[in-house]
């Protein structure tokens, strides 16, 4: 199948990345794509106090990432068309009581400024985590672990607590996903689940999981 780039997403890339989709080697993407993402990411625009302005910056965000899961399957020598109905298709699958999930390591990005974010996370273990240390979500199955943090630049306490999702099939994601949102809602300034960056409510963050972590539909029993 022929390469279904859009004639504006081609202009779209060679306006964000510099140059064409077949000139753009993965290193300068790669480079580009994290001061684009440091660029033009909501949280800067957040000191405008405009909706518009911070909603046009969320769909900015969102374009570019778009774009930039097109570059990496062109740059992996895949078909980055989707066959007409497919997109659809995945949807109803993804959202179909018989479809099953399962994901290890998925990031995810809380921003906040809330200095407790971490303990009502992880209460007292908090204090003990490092990387490579696993967290199990209490009455699930899934784990978690936690990276390092890392400081923001604007003025006042601000930080990125990181942490890495792994669930089986066995599992029910609405029950981890529960323990997520409760966890960190009214406390998260911002959050990428992959990358993809999410609104804090239960249902974005459901969807934004099973989305990313969806296998199969499970086989008709008899």
């Amino acid at each position: 199948m022929a390469n279904p780039l859009t004639a504006h997403e081609k202009e779209l890339i060679q306006k964000y990345f510099g140059t064409t989709i077949e000139e753009l080697s993965p290193a300068t993407f790669k480079q580009k794509l994290k001061e684009l993402r440091v660029k033009y990411h909501p949280d800067q625009f957040q000191k405008f106090e405009d909706d518009t302005i911070l909603e046009m910056a969320k769909e900015r965000f969102q374009e570019i990432q778009t774009l930039s899961e097109k570059i990496e399957a062109f740059h992996k020598g895949e078909n980055i068309g989707t066959p007409p109905g497919a997109k659809a298709k995945m949807k109803r699958d993804f959202m179909s009581p018989e479809a099953l999930f399962a994901t290890k390591k998925m990031k995810i990005e809380i921003k906040t400024s809330d200095k407790d974010l971490k303990y009502h996370l992880f209460g007292s273990f908090y204090r003990w985590l490092q990387y490579g240390d696993t967290f199990k979500v209490p009455n699930t199955g899934g784990t978690i672990i936690m990276d390092e943090d890392h400081r923001g630049t604007r003025i006042g306490f601000e930080e990125v607590v990181r942490i890495y999702l792994t669930f089986g099939e066995e599992d029910i994601v609405e029950d981890i996903v529960s323990w997520l949102a409760g966890k960190i809602e009214d406390r998260a300034n911002s959050l990428i689940i992959g990358q993809e960056l999410v609104d804090n409510s239960y249902e974005a963050i459901l969807q934004s999981i099973k989305k990313q972590s969806f296998l199969r539909l499970a086989p008709p029993t008899t």
